[in-house]
């Protein structure tokens, strides 16, 4: 079963000769006009690269690194981040993440953000791919206070479609909550079992490999933002979006994860302006 939301803090065990148990803690808070990494403490193989400052000192761009480079069964992963009041945040990964085929345990990655007042957080990682046999579980909590906004992006390509591999056995549950002074805005659980239905079906992934999601959960969100949204298809597979009060989705399934985040990054440009009064800038390490 899930673990709960709650269990957001794992005990710190763990070395190479058997599964992780890794944590990263961050804390960003705003100095004047700068957003500053004001704490940084890790347990296991879980850091983050030095603040960078592409878009100017208002932005903290930071890279999460995992060293092993994926998640095999039995690793436990958490990832803590903290926004403070006026502050922005824009997270991502060096490349990929993995989760690895599994004998039978799982692997696990916990990530809990809290944004306060004013404050921005763009949790935009890259790409997962989930192999074939892998048992992954993945639990997002979000939460935001006053006029907190978030933006947070999530693809999965089931199994190494590239070498051939589809996703016939194994599972990968994913669960998010976003919440708003501590009423709930968005809850989703879902499960894709290996060789199971959904991944043929046309309320899943009807046949594709790789499956995407692009959330904004920000207070309101303007009638043209969403014709703009509306307005742009992806250049391959399907995409879809919805509006919800404080949460505006889209969702993606296709072949490539190229063309999903290519999507994703045009709705993103379309609606960073208005929550962070700036353009997209794309991550650097993503051209790498």
């Amino acid at each position: 079963m899930n673990a709960p939301f709650d269990s957001c803090v794992i005990t710190p065990a763990g070395s190479a000769a058997g599964p992780w148990r890794a944590r990263l803690q961050l804390g960003f808070e705003r100095r004047g006009e700068r957003t500053v990494l004001a704490e940084r403490s890790h347990i296991g193989p879980l850091r983050l690269q030095k603040a960078l400052y592409p878009e100017g000192e208002r932005i903290c761009h930071g890279i999460v690194l995992h060293p092993p480079a994926g998640i095999a069964g039995g690793d436990e992963l958490s990832i803590d981040v903290t926004v403070g009041a006026g502050a922005h945040a824009l997270l991502t990964t060096p490349g990929a993440g993995k989760w690895y085929r599994s004998a039978g345990a799982e692997g696990r990655l916990r990530q809990c953000i809290e944004i306060a007042p004013g404050a921005l957080c763009e949790w935009v990682p890259q790409e997962s791919i989930v192999f074939d046999c892998a048992l992954g579980r993945l639990e997002t909590r979000v939460e935001l206070q006053g006029d907190a906004a978030f933006v947070g992006m999530e693809m999965v390509r089931f199994g190494r479609s590239a070498s051939g591999e589809r996703f016939t056995a194994g599972d990968f549950r994913s669960a998010i909550r976003i919440s708003r002074d501590g009423r709930p805005v968005w809850l989703e659980r879902s499960r894709i079992d290996g060789g199971g239905r959904l991944l043929e079906a046309g309320v899943g992934l009807a046949g594709w490999p790789v499956s995407g999601t692009l959330i904004v959960a920000t207070p309101v969100v303007e009638d043209e933002v969403l014709e703009a949204w509306r307005g742009v298809a992806p250049i391959e597979g399907d995409g879809a979006v919805t509006r919800l009060p404080g949460v505006l989705l889209a969702r993606f399934r296709g072949s490539s994860c190229e063309a999903g985040r290519e999507w994703f990054v045009k709705l993103w440009s379309a609606i960073r302006p208005r929550v962070a009064g700036v353009p997209v800038t794309v991550p650097r390490i993503w051209n790498t």
